[in-house]
């Protein structure tokens, strides 16, 4: 382990795991995320962002425009498009938290991306987030993008809804994605992973006796077994090709191995990588952890590769 994952680690454990453990509402985690993003993690300089509205529509038009924020680095292609939903246990988080990521992984694949204001819980719980996911994916095909020309990404819970948007997508009979990407997903909200209690003291960053309280807070009283709550158990006809992401020190290192056996199973192109001793969802910490850049690279490149066979199989 090097110098500087070492440090990172002990003020993850130190600073984010003590406040996670001490926070009392979900409103006040929300407010904390929001002013450490603001005050510690930079977008590149090349960075470029510009504001949107997604229309909600049908039974769900009723909340108002979903708030959303276009990242992007340089020039990128702007026929390419990556949808990010982002992490946070469904109680927090924001484009304004994961902004830097997105612009990063953007420059690395060479496209837009999207990072919708979806709605969180417990104010707006299950199924929220998702009906917001689909009417983000929505409003890029209602906009002229290409299904072969999207990709889906996301980090903890966003990876989870990535997972939960390709069930809908299939239900409702729209084109697929391209791809997709899953950093730490959590896709089993049952806590039936045995790296939950394996990794419980090893993980530098969630403390997992929070775990039970943010599934009540998220699905209220909706079964954790719903598919569309917890992925890993749902059903999947023609997966796109996907890359999940996992710490083999994080608490949700099996909801990764679940999520992508639960694929592979579905006749998917599932690309597991374990890493060692990362922190959750570490492309996170992108700009201070080289690792974190090294795994977007790696993302955008993979994103950037399936974007361009879609090319090349409707040109």
């Amino acid at each position: 382990m090097s110098l500087r994952l070492r440090l990172l680690s002990l003020i993850l454990r130190l600073g984010v795991k003590t406040a996670l453990n001490r926070v009392r509402t979900p409103q006040a985690m929300r407010a904390g995320f929001e002013r450490v993003a603001a005050r510690v993690f930079a977008a590149p300089e090349d960075a470029n962002f510009v504001p949107d509205t997604i229309r909600r529509d049908g039974a769900h038009g009723n909340g108002g425009p979903i708030e959303a924020l276009w990242a992007s680095r340089g020039r990128p292609d702007r026929h390419r498009v990556i949808l990010y939903l982002h992490g946070g246990a469904y109680l927090s988080g924001s484009p304004r938290t994961h902004r830097h990521l997105a612009a990063w992984l953007g420059g690395a694949a060479g496209a837009r991306v999207l990072l919708p204001d979806y709605r969180l819980a417990p104010e707006h719980p299950f199924p929220a987030a998702i009906e917001d996911s689909v009417a983000s994916y929505r409003h890029l095909l209602g906009a002229g993008y290409e299904a072969q020309h999207i990709a889906l990404a996301g980090d903890s819970a966003g990876g989870g809804l990535v997972f939960a948007l390709l069930q809908r997508i299939e239900a409702l009979d729209l084109m697929r994605p391209a791809c997709a990407v899953a950093f730490s997903p959590w896709t089993d909200l049952t806590l039936g992973g045995a790296s939950l209690r394996r990794n419980a003291r090893r993980d530098a960053m969630l403390p997992i006796r929070r775990a039970p309280e943010a599934v009540r807070h998220y699905l209220g009283d909706a079964p954790a077994t719903d598919p569309l709550a917890s992925p890993a158990f749902g059903s999947y006809r023609n997966p796109p090709p996907v890359l999940i992401l996992a710490s083999a020190a994080e608490v949700l290192c099996d909801d990764a191995v679940a999520m992508a056996n639960r694929l592979r199973e579905a006749g998917g192109d599932v690309t597991l990588e374990i890493w060692r001793d990362m922190p959750h969802a570490w492309p996170f910490f992108t700009g201070y952890l080289p690792a974190a850049g090294a795994t977007l690279l790696r993302a955008g490149q993979f994103i950037a590769r399936h974007l361009a066979d879609g090319e090349r199989i409707t040109g």
